[in-house]
């Protein structure tokens, strides 16, 4: 009786331990599958602002408003690198916590 209550213990005890290798594993699949969409966002982002800033040069005349306008374009793109930044340190905060 005492063993088939230690073998079921035992049992119990390797479940717990697979379930938690598999979540484990989810959660950095989840991390990975983040930090890709990210670097997606921040490539197409980047590109956006590019072709923005082309399509300014090459369609607008008159210079001051040429000027202002991608003046707005330098400041949303700033906005644009220090909200990554700031999500990028986030990120990196997790992971290190989820290491310790």
């Amino acid at each position: 009786m005492e063993n088939e209550k230690n073998g079921k213990n035992i049992s119990d005890d390797i479940n717990e331990v697979t379930k938690k290798i598999k979540d484990k594993a989810t959660e950095e699949d989840l991390v990975e599958d983040l930090k890709d969409s990210l670097k997606e966002t921040i490539d197409n982002t980047s590109q956006v602002l590019s072709n923005l800033m082309e399509t300014i040069n090459s369609t607008i005349k008159d210079e001051e408003i040429k000027k202002d306008t991608k003046e707005i374009i330098q400041k949303v793109n700033a906005e644009v690198v220090s909200t990554l930044k700031n999500t990028k340190e986030k990120i990196l905060r997790i992971e290190n916590f989820e290491e310790e």
